[in-house]
């Protein structure tokens, strides 16, 4: 069993998406400009976080883009970017993560999203039902577990289909990088058990969290496997409990019913398991946002996906956070607006109450080179009986 007072990993959040002061406003916002992603990325590096979330869907910036740039400019930083099956292959994913991988010297984790919200899946050109995208990304990732480990992959699948896939550019990272999930759903549960390195768990109260974590366990368990853990949470933290609720109000004191109803009305339309239990949390009202000592829920009033904070001093802070590690969550992934105020604010607050797990100052690891190459015979063999411009580089 873990104790409170084991090490964490904190990550932040990269807003590209767009950033601010005030939810349901545009009062002071700050537009999705690269500099300003820049700014929140080398911040994040120097105050010690361990990586940095970046999201996806049609909202934001590309997540593969945004870490390839921010990787030349940071030194240790890791990225948690994200792979949505059924969007893309396996091999044409990790290709990208094994490249990535390769350029930022090992800094690459792989968030593998599902989906839950059938509109934008639609708008992809991904029409499987919500059961049917777990089945579809359980193939995935056991093609691109073999892929990842140098095997040469055939796979028919009733959602997926290999022939001679092959990953000539390893990754740094033994193994590929490490494969993260979030989701609340029988389906995903079991995908975790099956593949997933680190499960994910949205900010929901510590009995809720305990029961998912008992859940995985149980199943990675039974699937002769261990799964880590790990949380998602945006995070208010001041000197002193007044004011950091005063905060608390101020970041929603912008955010009128109406604007409240239409996002309530627009999540309810997802499919996401997860979703439903953050929306079940408030139930679009004001005066149930105190879900826990020290967590609150007001975020969720404003934006899909992970929808409550820790809020506090920073005494009270690190012990929820203490609570949580005991359960077994062991990365913290935070945030907080504006990004780049608040990543400073929590590393001089709360840093010195956390044990933190020590980040590796060492060595940058060696990059194997690849196979391919038009110079080399890999190439040739890849092309015997073929003319070498129908497949190769062009």
């Amino acid at each position: 069993m873990a104790s409170p007072d084991d090490p964490i990993r904190p990550f932040w959040f990269i807003p590209s998406h767009g950033d601010g002061r005030w939810l349901g406003s545009g009062e002071g916002a700050r537009s999705t400009e690269f500099s300003y992603l820049a700014q929140v990325g080398q911040a994040a590096d120097r105050l010690g976080f361990e990586g940095v979330l970046l999201p996806t869907g049609r909202t934001c910036e590309d997540s593969w883009v945004i870490a390839s740039a921010l990787a030349p400019l940071t030194q240790r930083l890791k990225f948690l970017v994200a792979v949505r099956p059924g969007v893309t292959s396996p091999l044409f994913a990790a290709r990208q993560a094994a490249s990535l991988d390769r350029v930022s010297g090992g800094r690459v984790l792989i968030n593998v999203v599902a989906g839950g919200n059938p509109a934008e899946a639609a708008a992809d050109g991904v029409f499987l039902e919500h059961d049917a995208r777990y089945a579809a990304t359980d193939e995935f990732l056991t093609g691109w577990r073999r892929l990842m480990a140098g095997e040469k992959v055939d796979f028919d699948g009733r959602h997926l289909r290999l022939q001679g896939a092959e990953l000539l550019f390893p990754p740094v990272q033994s193994g590929g990088p490490p494969l993260y999930l979030g989701g609340s759903s029988d389906p995903a549960l079991d995908v975790a058990s099956r593949h997933i390195d680190v499960y994910l768990t949205w900010g929901e109260p510590p009995h809720q969290v305990a029961e998912k974590i008992a859940q995985v366990r149980r199943r990675a368990e039974a699937a002769g496997r261990e799964v880590r853990f790990g949380g998602r949470f945006h995070i208010i933290v001041r000197e002193t409990e007044e004011a950091a609720w005063t905060e608390a109000e101020r970041l929603i004191s912008r955010l009128d019913d109406t604007v409240i109803a239409d996002v309530q009305a627009s999540l309810s339309k997802q499919d996401s398991e997860g979703q439903g239990r953050m929306m079940a949390l408030h139930g679009g009202r004001r005066d149930r946002l105190m879900i826990h000592p020290n967590l609150w829920a007001g975020i969720g009033l404003a934006r899909g996906g992970a929808g409550t904070a820790l809020v506090g001093s920073p005494e009270n802070i690190a012990k929820l956070i203490g609570d949580y590690r005991a359960l077994g969550l062991e990365t913290f992934v935070l945030s907080g607006y504006p990004h780049l105020e608040e990543a400073y604010r929590v590393a001089e607050l709360l840093f010195p109450r956390l044990n933190i797990a020590p980040l590796d100052y060492g060595p940058r690891p060696t990059i194997t080179p690849g196979r391919a190459g038009e110079a080399g015979g890999h190439f040739h063999d890849l092309n015997r009986g073929q003319a070498a411009s129908a497949t190769g580089p062009s």
